[in-house]
């Protein structure tokens, strides 16, 4: 593996930002021409596409953590090329550098497996962190569905990991890292990323330079709407579901076992139709079995189906994956101990 110090300047861009803009101080999340654009227009981010190569290397994140510990936020600085231009070039060119995904206007793209480190930003920040790119787009529209895809998937990393959001441009601690803040705060590079197109193109489309401090905000409104077990009243309307199941939501702490008819339902990281952005999992991808023990943390219950579902993970190690399942694929123990509840349009977590 090598540890990436400074990438050439690549005929696509890939991972090089020229201009160099300063970060925002404002704080207030209605402040942001872009969001408020977001929130009225209802802008609801894209399904995460997976299209994972296997030819990239499958290198372990820093020892004693194991998994990623926050998401770094690039963008190619190519004004000409389109995201399957990148992916393409990446493929071929991955022992210079390479991202776990790309996202467009349209499109959120998963190219590498996040439970591998990637080489986006060298030593040391490539073994801490997801990472991915963003393609430069060119309208008021584009770049607003851009930065909610971008926003949203951050939120539904940080929710896969068990992370919460912390922005670490601030003071080089936290989950949500720009390429720039890696490179002040750890080293390893010397970019800038997403900082200069965020401000040129957000001055270009909304008379207002769009910031890392605007950014963090979306990622934090997704991560406490689309992600929480928060009233659906209060989801914002930049992040409301649309045609979903509400869903009330009990938290559990109890055990349980996979029944014997576990094979005859499947895996998802949300209650089925509990949000618009659903993945499946096969059974034979955790190893499953009647009988094998789960961890259950949350129940869910569909409130016009009246159907159950629970949350559960395989381990009780840290950071330790999560999936919903219908109650008939789970027998769950008598001493199960419950918490609050609430009723949501979508999900209370990722997988």
């Amino acid at each position: 593996m090598t540890n990436v110090k400074k990438f050439p300047l690549l005929l696509t861009g890939l991972l090089t930002l020229a201009t160099v803009g300063a970060a925002g101080t404002t704080t207030a999340h209605a402040s942001s021409a872009v969001n408020s654009y977001i929130a009225s227009q209802k802008i609801t981010p894209a399904k995460v596409t997976s299209n994972v190569w296997s030819g990239f290397p499958k290198n372990a994140y820093r020892h004693g953590v194991g998994k990623p510990e926050g998401v770094v936020v690039h963008e190619t600085a190519n004004p000409n090329s389109t995201i399957y231009n990148e992916i393409a070039y990446m493929k071929a060119n991955y022992n210079n550098a390479f991202v776990h995904s790309f996202v467009d206007a349209t499109h959120i793209i998963d190219i590498a497996n996040t439970n591998y480190l990637a080489w986006g930003v060298g030593f040391p920040g490539n073994a801490r962190f997801v990472q991915f790119e963003q393609v430069e787009v060119h309208s008021k529209s584009a770049f607003a569905h851009e930065v909610s895809n971008a926003a949203w998937y951050t939120a539904y990393l940080l929710h896969q990991y068990g992370l919460k959001p912390n922005r670490a441009d601030y003071d080089g601690k936290g989950t949500v890292w720009s390429h720039r803040a890696v490179a002040k705060y750890l080293g390893g590079s010397d970019h800038t990323d997403p900082v200069g197109y965020y401000s040129t193109t957000g001055k270009k489309y909304f008379g207002q330079g769009y910031t890392m401090v605007q950014f963090y905000q979306l990622v934090s409104s997704y991560y406490n709407s689309d992600f929480s077990s928060a009233s659906a009243s209060s989801t914002s309307s930049a992040t409301a579901a649309t045609s979903v199941d509400k869903v009330t939501y009990t938290k559990q702490s109890t055990t349980g076992t996979l029944s014997s008819n576990y094979t005859k339902y499947r895996l998802y990281n949300h209650v089925k139709n509990a949000y618009t952005n659903m993945k499946k999992y096969s059974w034979s991808s955790v190893g499953a079995s009647v009988g094998k023990k789960i961890y259950i943390n949350n129940k869910g219950v569909k409130d016009k189906q009246g159907t159950t579902w629970y949350r559960f993970t395989f381990s009780t190690a840290a950071g330790a994956k999560q999936y919903w399942a219908y109650s008939g694929a789970v027998n769950v123990d008598a001493t199960a101990t419950t918490a609050s509840s609430a009723t949501a349009s979508s999900s209370s977590a990722t997988k």
